[in-house]
Formats: C-alpha cells, sequence, structure tokens
C-alpha cells in the first residue's frame, strides 16, 4: 500500500492486486490500528486514523462490496478520506462500547453531547475540544451515537511541542463521563507522524 498523501481512484489497488497484498500485509495494519487505538476509561475507544489506516478502510469496502467502478469507487473515497488527519490536526472514529443492550441504550441517553466534551491536552497549553461530526449529526433529542468522528486541531506551536516531545492528554469532561489519561508513548509516536 503506497502511501501518496491523497487517496485517488488511479492510486488504490485494483481489487486482485489488493487480495493479494491483503495475504501479505494485513497484519501490519491491524497492528497499526491497534497502536494508534486509545481507550478512554470503560467505554470509551479512540481509533486515531492515518492514510493507512482509511486507504485500508476504503480498500475492504471495494474487496467486500466487489466494488470496481468509477463511480463506486469515488463515492467510497468521498466517505473516507476525509478521515485522514491533513498535518495540523489529528482525526478518529470514536466508539461508545457497552455490551449489554439495555445498559448501552440507557448510557447512551445520558450521553448526549459527549463527543463534543472530548479534549487533547498538550503539555504547557490550552485543552483543545473536539470538532465532532462534520459530516452529519449523529444525536438527537433523546440519545447520542455510539459512533462518532472527531477532529482535533493544533496550533503550530501545539504541533511543535508535540514532536518535540511534549506530554499529551486525552480525556472528555462530561458530566457523566470524566476521563482522562496520558497518550502512551509509542501511539504518541505515531501521532506526532501525522502532524507537519
Amino acid at each position: 500500500m503506497q502511501l501518496t498523501g491523497k487517496i485517488t481512484p488511479e492510486n488504490l489497488m485494483s481489487l486482485e492486486a489488493y487480495s493479494k497484498w491483503r495475504k501479505l500485509h494485513k497484519g501490519e495494519v491491524i497492528a497499526h490500528r491497534k497502536l494508534r487505538s486509545v481507550q478512554l476509561g470503560e467505554h470509551l475507544n479512540l481509533q486515531f486514523e492515518s492514510e493507512t489506516t482509511i486507504r485500508y478502510q476504503i480498500q475492504e469496502m471495494l474487496r467486500i462490496e466487489k466494488i470496481f467502478e468509477e463511480e463506486g469507487i469515488q463515492s467510497e473515497i468521498e466517505a473516507y478520506a476525509p478521515l485522514v488527519p491533513d498535518g495540523g490536526n489529528w482525526k478518529a472514529t470514536m466508539m461508545i462500547e457497552y455490551i449489554d443492550v439495555n445498559e448501552r441504550k440507557r448510557e447512551l441517553a445520558r450521553l448526549i453531547g459527549v463527543e463534543d466534551r472530548m479534549f487533547v491536552e498538550v503539555e504547557g497549553y490550552e485543552r483543545v475540544y473536539a470538532i465532532a461530526d462534520e459530516d452529519l449529526d449523529r444525536e438527537n433529542e433523546q440519545k447520542t451515537s455510539a459512533v462518532h468522528f472527531v477532529r482535533f486541531e493544533f496550533t503550530p506551536a501545539m504541533r511543535a511541542a508535540i514532536k518535540a516531545g511534549a506530554a499529551v492528554k486525552l480525556g472528555c469532561d462530561h458530566t457523566h463521563y470524566p476521563a482522562h489519561l496520558q497518550i502512551p508513548a509509542e501511539t504518541l509516536a505515531s501521532l506526532a507522524g501525522d502532524l507537519k
């Protein structure tokens, strides 16, 4: 999988080429995803996306749906490519995870607005709150969604501090889900690579 900085139909693999590539490299992509996954408390997981994770997602969708026509390929790119960080931010898929169906229903009602209370705090700087669900609203008056897409925008000084090794916290200050943790060093090193 060649990283180019921009996902286009021309630089995606054909279904046949991807099938061969996948057999050899699926484990590497899963390890990359795991490295970029941060569990916040018991029920919130943030999967920080990258060009690698999004290319893989698009290729998987094309494979599963057997999409090979230009229009379908373009549609998948338009759905997922906005989740690739652009050098000034981190983007993540945020999942609210409760195994018990009744507990999930109850908690999704209590956690309305949780996506807007997610933050990243770079050592020495103010908190950066998530910009959530830019593609469509994922909550209503009764409940929030179990999946949100969030973006954290950093100033040039924050980006420089992260790249220089500053500690970074991930947190949530929602009334019903107060939690924070320091992003583990290995994960932070991977995320720092997203910044310019």
